[in-house]
């Protein structure tokens, strides 16, 4: 793919052996220039609310009960026996002009008309949420669920107040989780091109989208591939700070629990 992004376009059918820079170049042109940056501007917003919507579902799952635990995978897991498709269906019958969400609004009494909410910006990013949100809930509970809270209770004794031991100890450890998700849901977000146009309609245009079009309709292969090799570039930087974060977090873990084991130590010498 790397090579193919340097190669010409034919003038009829294929690409031409030819080595150019133009597919990068145009890149950087005004009109997709600009739909990178809403695609990233979309990523980003989506990524955030999947944050405030999947850290503290995670966590909470990661600290309750098996019981409560096995309910809220279950939650999040029988949405997901339905394709992903049909699930996008179903929220156009919610947000469409007359549709579910209209009626409960008039009905209690919030708006006197039916509202625009299909095929624009924010509903694009409520479809992006909706699909990507398991990725985050489940790599925070991961990260959560393999917490030390000894090193909490220890926070705890020394006089730090519940936030402030969230702060400093809870979430630096479970950074590396909400790192992961971050990866699992912001590149995607760029490309995830199906949702934009079944709740986008042609007013959404992401990366995705415009890779579709080279490759299905322009038959500009070199151009698809470079849009492709740049994806993969942001991809590989999310990466590279989530293992240097990680290796911070895991030489951390490992001195904390250095720490413990000499105190072990010392407690058995002194029962010698």
């Amino acid at each position: 793919m790397i090579i193919l992004s340097f190669m010409t376009r034919a003038e009829v059918w294929g690409v031409e052996r030819i080595f150019t820079l133009d597919n990068y170049k145009n890149i950087f042109s005004e009109v997709y220039f600009g739909t990178f940056r809403q695609s990233l501007k979309l990523a980003f917003i989506s990524t955030l609310a999947v944050i405030l919507l999947g850290y503290p579902y995670g966590y909470y799952m990661a600290r309750t009960s098996p019981s409560w635990q096995r309910r809220l995978m279950t939650m999040q897991m029988i949405p997901f026996w339905v394709n992903s498709l049909i699930r996008l269906y179903g929220w156009i019958i919610i947000l469409r002009a007359n549709g579910l969400l209209d009626k409960l609004l008039m009905a209690i009494g919030l708006t006197d008309e039916p509202l625009k909410l299909l095929y624009s910006y924010p509903t694009v990013i409520v479809g992006m949420v909706y699909v990507l949100l398991p990725f985050m809930i489940y790599s925070v509970y991961s990260s959560a669920e393999k917490l030390d809270w000894s090193l909490v209770e220890a926070s705890r004794d020394l006089g730090a107040s519940p936030i402030k031991a969230f702060i400093t100890v809870t979430f630096p450890l479970t950074l590396p989780g909400l790192l992961t998700g971050v990866v699992l849901t912001f590149i995607p977000s760029m490309g995830l091109f199906f949702i934009a146009d079944i709740l986008g309609g042609n007013k959404v245009v992401l990366v995705g989208n415009i890779i579709q079009e080279q490759l299905m309709k322009v038959h500009n292969w070199p151009f698809a591939a470079a849009l492709s090799v740049v994806l993969m570039i942001l991809t590989s930087v999310l990466i590279y700070i989530y293992r240097r974060v990680a290796r911070v977090e895991k030489l951390m873990g490992d001195g904390a629990k250095e720490n413990k084991d000499k105190d072990k130590e010392k407690e058995m010498g002194r029962g010698v």
